[in-house]
């Protein structure tokens, strides 16, 4: 695994997380593709309001969500020697950890979970079509198994309402 990859994380309401598992989450997933060695990307902690009103924003859906992911847009072609930037990830940690509790899975497998559904996101992965899903969901295994993470996870959360 790259240790190349910056992987940034803010929590600036010190919610209790590992901040090197959310990265191992991500970098997992990152090392799997051919991309710039110094890729990065951000994983945002945060409240349910601020998801719900950057959900409400960008998907017109007024509720909380576990996960967004905003891609990053491609830097103009006369820009080269910034680092790619791959995009954000916005996880409204309070409903995270009530949706870990009601399906009673360890909380940081459910936020590397996250993590990795949403790195999937600015890959360009998307689960809009059965054959959309069944690659992502295929990647997304993969890289459960890699970070020890028992793939019946994710059947529970899978019909929840993830990123967009």
């Amino acid at each position: 695994m790259s240790e190349t990859f910056t992987i940034h994380i803010q929590n600036e309401a010190d919610y209790p997380v590992s901040p090197e598992r959310l990265q191992q989450a991500a970098l997992t997933v990152l090392a799997e593709y051919e991309l710039a060695p110094t890729s990065s990307l951000t994983i945002v902690l945060t409240d349910d309001a601020a998801v719900q009103a950057l959900n409400r924003q960008h998907r017109g859906v007024d509720t909380p969500t576990d996960i967004l992911s905003f891609p990053a847009a491609a830097l103009p072609e006369t820009i080269t020697d910034e680092a790619p930037y791959l995009g954000d990830l916005i996880i409204a940690f309070p409903y995270a950890q009530a949706q870990a509790e009601r399906e009673k899975h360890a909380l940081m497998d459910s936020l590397a979970l996250l993590v990795v559904h949403g790195t999937l996101h600015l890959l360009g992965y998307d689960h809009d079509t059965p054959e959309n899903r069944a690659a992502m969901w295929a990647e997304q295994a993969a890289a459960l198994r890699q970070l020890g993470i028992d793939e019946t996870i994710v059947p529970a959360l899978e019909s929840s309402p993830h990123d967009a």
